[in-house]
């Protein structure tokens, strides 16, 4: 996750990064798979379900990809520049084919549907395109690109949630890992492919995510992150004990594993998150108090063209009975700059709105047009990009600074923060973020705690993106 005020969505654009499992015995494997990874939090956990599909079928991690017998780039179709992105590496990836002839190249997830006729024909870019549903018929795909063909499957399924397949988790740090409880969507909003890429939407298993969560736990993780596309509206049917399985529920039973085990969730929508959800939250020490509620525009003319299906209103509503039940719940939301036909006026209810939620930190960047969505069939991408780039700016300089001043409010004050490992800049600093999700450095000192450990850290100064402390 990102711990960082960024234009580029952690959650949707994301760039790409190279993973690889840490085996045991890894020399039993006579080929080896290298993914590469871009986009949402979806996509990378995505990328670790593939993992585990390619070891069954005996194919053994690498993290380079010069020696590599298969190549998977997983990609993300959130903006128009995540798509050129992973078109120019693809380019830089049929390298590898002069020195390794044999080795297969292949694009997973949201792209493939859209561009699998551009990738096998006209540029001849890969050997293989999978959707995000049809990952357990890898193995014969890749017989059949083995053997020449052009290998595609990017059926959408009403059913496939992977329940029974325990990811392989990708370049671990062995402290935090993702937990997808449910696939798809079913919110039209105009602007979003995601309904088209990932299909509908359809809930897992609720017994199978505690048991992965057991198990994460007992290997010795502490902290799990939910993920969802809208994990408000989870909703399973237990039919053996006649009984149903909402958000609020879930969360639950995962806290319930063990108080050491934190629980995170991403990405919850306005119109659906709930009391029942509050209250839990509010309830156990160990789920979070962060909450990421994308707003997209303020104006609730624009929200009503982006088929939000809530008004400026309804939004601040929410965040009053967010802050109502948790005083100290952080929040962090997704913005969009320049979305269709959007005035002035209406860019500056996008900012007073910010100013009235005090976001810990927001996901920002200006209307791209997707093809095939509501918003490109029916309305006209009319704000000049100059524009988008000048108002996006404005939203970026004003989260900077309620960023700076969220910051400014936690001096002094004392947090129980989950240590992540050495902090990028100093060996000698732990990193680690609070329940609210910020990111906070600290000295090692002489403290005998380890990577793994929960302290408890005294806020003494800050950054706009970091808190700087010290365990006490």
């Amino acid at each position: 996750m990102l711990d960082f005020i960024t234009q580029k969505k952690h959650d949707e654009n994301r760039q790409g990064e190279a993973f690889a499992p840490e085996q045991a015995g890894a020399q039993q494997f006579s080929k080896r798979f290298y993914i590469e990874s871009y986009g949402c939090q979806m996509n990378f956990a995505d990328s670790e379900v593939v993992a585990s599909i390619l070891q069954e079928g005996g194919f053994g991690a690498t993290r380079n990809y010069e020696e590599a017998d298969l190549i998977f780039i997983n990609t993300c179709s959130i903006r128009e520049k995540a798509e050129q992105t992973v078109r120019k590496r693809l380019h830089d990836l049929r390298k590898v084919k002069v020195n390794k002839p044999g080795a297969l190249i292949g694009v997973l997830g949201c792209m493939a549907e859209r561009l699998k006729a551009k990738f096998l024909e006209e540029e001849k870019l890969v050997d293989l395109v999978v959707g995000p549903d049809a990952y357990r018929t890898l193995p014969s795909l890749i017989t059949e690109a083995e053997g020449g063909q052009k290998a595609v499957n990017v059926l959408l399924s009403r059913e496939e949630t992977y329940a029974d397949i325990a990811p392989v988790r990708l370049n671990s740090d062995g402290v935090s890992a993702f937990v997808s409880i449910m696939r798809g969507c079913n919110n039209m909003c105009s602007f979003c492919v995601v309904p088209f890429t990932r299909g509908r939407e359809r809930s897992r298993d609720a017994r199978s995510i505690i048991q992965e969560c057991e198990a994460l736990f007992n290997e010795g993780y502490k902290e799990v992150t939910l993920l969802g596309q809208n994990v408000d509206s989870y909703y399973w049917v237990d039919e053996k004990n006649d009984t149903t399985v909402n958000f609020a529920n879930l969360l639950e039973q995962v806290a319930l594993i063990d108080p050491l085990l934190r629980v995170r969730f991403s990405t919850s929508h306005p119109k659906d998150i709930t009391d029942e959800v509050l209250y839990t939250m509010a309830k156990y020490e160990n789920i979070c108090r962060y909450i990421h509620l994308p707003v997209q525009s303020g104006s609730t003319r624009v929200l009503q063209l982006m088929n939000r299906t809530y008004t400026r209103e309804w939004y601040m509503a929410t965040v009053d009975r967010i802050m109502a039940i948790m005083p100290d719940c952080g929040i962090s939301s997704d913005i969009i700059a320049g979305f269709c036909s959007e005035t002035e006026e209406e860019h500056q209810e996008t900012l007073s709105l910010m100013e009235y939620s005090k976001y810990d930190l927001s996901y920002m960047f200006f209307y791209s047009e997707r093809p095939g969505t509501l918003a490109a069939r029916r309305y006209k991408d009319d704000i000049p990009e100059e524009v988008k780039k000048r108002r996006l700016d404005e939203i970026v300089k004003l989260q900077n600074r309620l960023s700076h001043e969220s910051n400014l409010r936690d001096l002094g004050k004392t947090f129980k923060v989950l240590i992540e490992g050495d902090s990028k800049k100093s060996e000698n600093d732990w990193k680690g973020r609070t329940s609210q999700n910020k990111m906070m450095v600290f000295p090692k000192a002489d403290h005998k705690v380890n990577k793994g450990d929960y302290v408890m850290v005294k806020v003494t100064g800050c950054t706009k993106a970091t808190l700087l402390g010290e365990i006490v």
